[in-house]
């Protein structure tokens, strides 16, 4: 069947871990008739986590697309992972949803890991209902959870509904929009409507109130109607409530008990009744900033936003219609790869389950496989439509190991196995460094790169071992020194002669022309690993051609590319060649490159080098009870505090630490705050190593380069 796009809902799953949400996902599906039996995740049944690898962790790794038959509307249901180190599947899911149901552990309140999403939430500009879940547990606190979301995420925060007894015997919530009361039998389900009792109508009606206000802002008419008789028909608060969550005027608040099935029938109801459809959210923008009207009769444009391999199957992909009819045998052109592609066949999903359907209108999302060569974050439109969806942008990497060598014929498989999983997965970057001699994944923590390594060890079949990364540091000097090296090598017929006079000193921008030195020809050259060479010509007389000044200074470049003191690229130096000789036959292009390397080396170790290492910005969000053993844990990392503040609940750590010392810092983070903190990470300067870690670096150095 194929549903109009005025009947779809979009709605992802969104919080912290143990929030509950794939808990939540079993129940709506079951509540909608999609499945026969709840499943569960501690027995591995959930529709959600079906991957191995999520069934023998106990949580969610992947995003799954599910969908939920209600009254006469489709709800797409996209379940995410809770933990940051899969963002990649969050931002994806939040690309193509048009309602956030950000769930809430009801006895953690608002944690840490929600308020990351909830930037995320922000950032797509996505309308969103807060879900208080586990009512049931003893520890269950809503009011105290209600006045954490409104104090982090604004006074639009609005309670639907309240728990009338949370805690072990919870079975009965109050709704303030219906002005009634669910009470649920021992196995939840559908509930009896009972009256508010005396005691709650006066909070009920509150609340109420307060509902009605929100809804009637948006339009003039209804205003008017609830100014002249204090209340709205059902109809208008519907119409009126609508329009504010798409606007994101309002987030609503539920609770329930989704393991017994309490109230998440009344969240399904609510999604279907208010939550916007594709075509009543702004139009979605193009790559070139032009608007795509969410219209079944428009241009045929779909957007892959998830792509996953399976054995037997191949490369299954995700997609949202944003315009038109994407139909079984359509031939759809993507303007990335310039090529065309055939959809062979279009499904439904419910997890690993899929269905074939003929058609998808504007604003449904589906799947479809064996696509040639389209991937993630990708368009498929119609020919001679030109006009590609806005891309997804992922938060940059927080994490990096190294690929432990293995044998060469497995190194060639593995990097065939990981070039798959990286087209799956914008947020792993795969660096094949030739100057760390490493292969280097980066990602957004251990846990995400361990997932790598499970499916290659157990999709592959191969046996993956990580190291620890090199550091890419820089050298440089810190003061002048100038020396010469004469070349000369005679073997018969034509030799080999340059002699080469060179001074290197550091560079800065702005520094004053070198003193006694004629300057003939400067030139800057922006090197491809940073920094600057500053390449002066300052021959006077003739004693070297120019014709050899491209020679000495690709010399020169080539020893700044392995540097003398550890092999570290060079950075920032100042070289000006002001004398020299040479002979009529036996110089050369060659001879005169040698000279170069020979004088730039001794130069400068008599230069007074400095070891510089890679700096990141680091911010830290943690809770209170935490900020001591995380800012202990800091000053063994050498790291500098730049300033401490508080960001809502929470404290935020910010701190510049050397590369060198966060090597699996994500792991150290978690254990000592049990999940509790989260971090982000960004490259802010080069700076001087420690005197003793410099010497210690070039003494390793020498060591390999004698054993070599």
């Amino acid at each position: 069947m194929s549903y109009e796009t005025k009947n779809i809902r979009n709605v992802t799953l969104l919080g912290h871990s143990g929030s509950g949400k794939t808990t939540l996902s079993e129940a709506m599906l079951f509540e909608s008739g999609s499945t026969k039996r709840r499943g569960s995740v501690s027995d591995q049944s959930t529709v959600s986590d079906y991957s191995n690898i999520e069934k023998d962790r106990g949580n969610t790794v992947f995003s799954t697309l599910m969908h939920a038959k209600w009254r006469d509307c489709k709800i797409n249901i996209l379940d995410t992972p809770g933990s940051d180190d899969f963002i990649g599947e969050i931002v994806s899911s939040l690309k193509v949803a048009d309602t956030g149901v950000v769930v809430l552990n009801g006895a953690n309140g608002v944690e840490v890991g929600t308020e990351i999403i909830w930037e995320y939430i922000q950032k797509n500009n996505t309308p969103a209902i807060l879900v208080v879940n586990q009512m049931d547990h003893d520890k269950a606190d809503f009011d105290s959870t209600f006045e954490q979301a409104k104090e982090r995420f604004g006074s639009n925060v609005l309670a639907v509904q309240y728990p009338l007894n949370p805690g072990s015997s919870f079975n009965t919530i109050v709704d303030a929009l219906r002005m009634t009361m669910y009470e649920f039998g021992p196995d939840g389900g559908k509930p009896n409507k009972v009256a508010i009792p005396e005691s709650e109508i006066g909070r009920a009606q509150e609340m109420h109130n307060a509902l009605v206000e929100a809804a009637a802002e948006n339009d003039e008419e209804l205003m008017e109607k609830f100014f002249e008789e204090g209340s709205l028909s059902e109809e208008e608060l519907a119409k009126g409530l609508t329009i504010a969550l798409a606007n994101q005027e309002i987030y609503p608040v539920f609770c329930c008990c989704a393991e017994q099935n309490m109230g998440s029938g009344r969240i399904m109801g609510f999604i279907n009744d208010i939550a916007p459809s594709p075509n009543e959210r702004p139009a979605a923008l193009s790559t070139q900033g032009e608007e795509i009207p969410c219209d079944a009769n428009g241009n045929d444009i779909a957007f892959i936003f998830k792509t996953i391999s399976e054995p037997q199957v191949g490369m299954v992909s995700y997609f949202k219609v944003y315009s038109g009819k994407i139909k079984a045998g359509n031939e759809l052109y993507n303007l990335t790869h310039r090529s065309t592609e055939r959809i062979a066949a279009i499904f439904e999903a419910n997890g690993k389950n899929r269905t074939t359907v003929d058609e998808l209108k504007a604003g449904d999302i589906g799947v479809t496989v064996k696509l040639k060569n389209s991937h993630s974050n990708e368009s498929l439109i119609q020919k001679g439509t030109e006009m590609e969806v806005e891309k997804m942008t992922f938060p940059s990497h927080r994490f990096r190991t190294a690929i432990a060598p293995p044998s060469k014929g497995d190194m060639e498989k593995i990097m065939k196995a990981l070039h798959q999983i990286e087209e799956e997965d914008p947020t792993l970057e795969i660096e094949q460094s030739a100057t760390l001699k490493q292969t280097i994944l980066h990602g957004q923590g251990q846990l995400h790169l361990d997932l790598i390594k499970y499916r290659i060890e157990k999709v592959n079949n191969l046996e993956l071992a990580f190291d620890k990364p090199k550091i890419p540091y820089r050298e440089t000097i810190t003061t002048m020194a100038q020396g010469h090296y004469r070349h000369k090598k005679q073997s018969g017929g034509s030799g080999q002669f340059a002699e080469v006079y060179m001074r290197i000193e550091p560079y800065y921008v702005g520094m004053p022309e070198p003193d006694g030195l004629n300057v003939r020809n400067a030139e800057l050259v922006d090197l491809e690993w940073g920094g600057t060479l500053a390449f002066y010509w300052c021959i006077v007389g003739g004693s070297i051609d120019t014709k050899y000044s491209n020679a000495i200074k690709k010399g020169v470049i080539s020893k700044m590319e392995e540097g003398p003191l550890t092999g570290s690229r060079c950075q920032d130096i100042r070289v000006c060649i002001y004398d020299g000789k040479m002979h009529s036959v036996d110089s050369n292009d060659m001879a005169f490159m040698i000279a170069a390397t020979h004088v730039f080396k001794t130069s400068f170790i008599q230069a007074k080098p400095q070891l510089m290492e890679p700096i990141y910005n680091l911010d830290i969000l943690c809770s209170d009870t935490v900020m001591g053993d995380i800012m202990g844990d800091l000053q063994t990392r050498r790291a500098m505090i730049q300033g401490m503040t508080t960001e809502g609940h929470y404290q935020k750590i910010s701190a510049k630490v050397p590369l060198a010392e966060l090597y699996k810092y994500s792991s150290t983070l978690r254990s000592i705050s049990q999940g509790r903190a989260k971090f982000t990470r960004s490259f802010a300067e080069f700076a001087s190593v420690p005197p003793e870690v410099q010497n210690q670096l070039a003494k390793s150095h020498a060591s390999e380069a004698e054993a070599a």
